[in-house]
């Protein structure tokens, strides 16, 4: 697979994530909780995605490498509650903005961990994104108050907790089989959520019914697709242009929200979605051209 494929599907993970909050709203205008929601969707999610990973070729895995696999799903799991938990007080726009600072939080993970100091082209186009976000959420048109301080922080936890699961699913054991692997961070991030909000739910059937479509939908995007796509794609691209290309679900967010919602989305809305799809392009630009600067003066 070429290594403008890992970044396409990388980019699909991201895309993934922008979908969950409209339904997620969707979800709760139809009387849910987030313990419900949250729950279903990684009962249905692991349950895809273990359907798919039991009918193709296995590997035999070592205890410490699942252990290992399962313990990296925990940032999945984490992220789902602290992002549904925002949701309940921020509007969708606005709690994506605050998920959305996982951006320069990859990249400055990226220095600590791996030394990586970041180029002035990269730290330019955070700040594209940074500015799109802004745009794209309309908080300057807005001219909001301060948002309620139990969203602005359930928001930047789950941030810190998706910065985490995307360094995870770059680094730890590459070698595995991508839906395998995939699975069982799903299973790590299931075991998590289910010991948070335990499934009482499941055993009322008039409830379970009425969140399966929100639990089949969402266990697919939030749950079986991104680590699967991130799982093959980011141990190729590394977590910091992986967190710049997973932008890609604050436009989306913001797309699906005008289109399903119907949020009235401005001029200059738009205009920052335009800005972050800029950024993202501009920063896989800057990254294919330092790859071919390297074969260059390897030969």
């Amino acid at each position: 697979m070429k290594f403008w494929q890992h970044i396409f599907l990388v980019f699909l993970g991201g895309c993934c994530y922008g979908v969950l909050s409209t339904f997620v709203k969707l979800a709760y205008s139809a009387g849910f909780t987030t313990a419900e929601v949250t729950g279903v969707q990684f009962i249905f999610g692991s349950i895809l995605i273990w359907s798919v990973a039991l009918v193709t070729k296995k590997q035999r895995l070592t205890v410490n490498k699942t252990f290992k696999i399962l313990l990296s799903g925990i940032p999945l799991g984490l992220t789902g509650v602290f992002y549904y938990y925002s949701l309940q007080t921020l509007h969708a726009s606005l709690a994506i903005v605050f998920l959305f600072q996982f951006v320069w939080m990859g990249t400055f993970l990226e220095w600590i961990i791996y030394k990586n100091k970041p180029s002035k082209g990269k730290v330019v186009t955070i700040v594209i994104l940074i500015i799109g976000s802004i745009l794209a959420a309309g908080l300057i048109l807005k001219g909001e108050k301060l948002p309620p301080w139990q969203g602005t922080i359930w928001g930047i936890i789950s941030a810190l907790s998706y910065t985490i699961f995307i360094f995870l699913s770059s680094s730890v054991e590459k070698d595995t089989p991508p839906i395998l692997k995939s699975a069982l961070l799903s299973t790590g991030g299931l075991f998590v959520v289910m010991s948070i909000f335990p499934p009482f739910y499941i055993f009322k059937l008039p409830v379970l019914i009425g969140l399966s479509p929100y639990g089949l939908f969402l266990g697919l995007f939030g749950v079986a697709l991104p680590p699967l796509l991130f799982s093959i794609g980011m141990p190729f691209i590394g977590p910091g242009l992986g967190t710049i290309l997973t932008s890609s679900e604050l436009p989306v967010a913001v797309t699906l929200s005008a289109f399903i919602l119907g949020e009235h989305i401005t001029i200059y809305q738009w205009l920052g979605v335009i800005l972050i799809f800029c950024g993202i392009v501009i920063g896989n630009c800057k990254t294919q051209k330092g790859k071919r600067q390297i074969v260059k003066n390897g030969t």
